[in-house]
């Protein structure tokens, strides 16, 4: 991170995005940033992954003020978030705090205000709050599980009996947390889904980039394991919301292979050899008997994960 950071609490907020792709989504998440942002002094950064699709462009049409890196490849989520990072650190003046956002979310009124103002408040054990979330809704307005738990092997194998969400109500059988208490009041989670995240400067300080060896998924697992390791907690902010028009990684072979495959990977860079083996196990327990029942995202998963090359570093997509 640049040295040229202002002191904490002065400077704008950067809404970082990485884009690849995107203009379909796009114009609406521009058309929500001065509602969403709203209270706030901020400037937009887009870091773009070599789009085919002008997004670029469009972002350059509709933002004309904003900053655009184009990153040259497809370079992964992480590298693109990394990207903006410095983009925005070079700046004169800074930032205070990063938000970090997908193209298809649409925050509403306030809602980075509320992640910004939830950012350094203490906590017991000295520790602080790094990185705030909102709640995260899909477009029917259902309510999405955002928040998560670290992997365990006792986790894996509760999913992979009874399913991730009715294992959910059980601390010890699942990453999933459901309970809809946990999401009613300021709750500290592991991690949470990274499509809406503000991240405090001195978090970002003390954790540095992104793991960009995840070309996508579980970097923001990563992210939020290695703040919590520096003191640093991941909470959610009920008052804070946001539309999340989602992705397609639970009906695509190739992103749920991915998506399994991290999940292992990054497993392994905390654990051992003996439970990194019974973690994959149970995973691929899991995903073995979803491609019984005729799910092929999981039959491509359980392929994956039955192969010698499950462990070594993902190539992107």
């Amino acid at each position: 991170m640049s040295s040229r950071h202002p002191e904490p609490g002065t400077g704008p907020v950067a809404v970082l995005v990485v884009t690849w792709n995107s203009a379909r989504v796009l114009p609406g998440f521009l058309a929500s940033l001065p509602e969403g942002m709203a209270g706030l002094d901020w400037h937009l950064v887009v870091a773009d992954n070599d789009s085919a699709d002008g997004t670029a462009d469009l972002v350059r049409s509709l933002a004309p003020d904003a900053t655009v890196v184009r990153t040259g490849r497809n370079a992964g989520y992480a590298a693109g978030v990394n990207a903006a990072l410095e983009a925005a650190a070079a700046r004169d003046g800074g930032f205070r705090a990063a938000l970090v956002c997908n193209p298809d979310v649409r925050m509403r009124t306030g809602c980075a205000a509320r992640l910004v103002d939830a950012l350094d408040a203490p906590l017991s054990g000295g520790r602080r709050v790094g990185i705030s979330v909102p709640l995260l809704y899909e477009e029917d307005g259902t309510l999405h599980h955002s928040l998560r738990r670290e992997s365990r092997v006792t986790r894996a194998l509760g999913e992979a009996v009874i399913g991730n969400r009715r294992a959910g109500r059980f601390p010890l059988l699942s990453e999933l947390v459901t309970d809809p208490a946990a999401y009613r009041r300021a709750t500290v989670a592991d991690w949470a889904t990274g499509a809406l995240m503000a991240l405090s400067r001195p978090c970002l300080d003390a954790c540095g980039p992104w793991d960009e060896s995840f070309f996508l998924y579980s970097e923001e697992t990563e992210y939020c394991l290695r703040a919590r390791d520096h003191g640093f907690a991941t909470r959610l902010e009920p008052a804070a919301s946001a539309v999340h028009l989602g992705g397609d990684s639970q009906v695509s072979p190739r992103l749920w292979t991915l998506l399994t495959l991290n999940r292992v990977r990054l497993y392994r860079r905390r654990h051992g050899a003996a439970a990194t083996a019974a973690f994959r196990a149970a995973v691929l327990l899991r995903e073995a008997s979803r491609a019984a029942l005729g799910r092929p995202a999981s039959r491509a998963a359980a392929r994956a994960l039955a192969g010698p090359s499950a462990l070594r570093t993902t190539p992107g997509p």
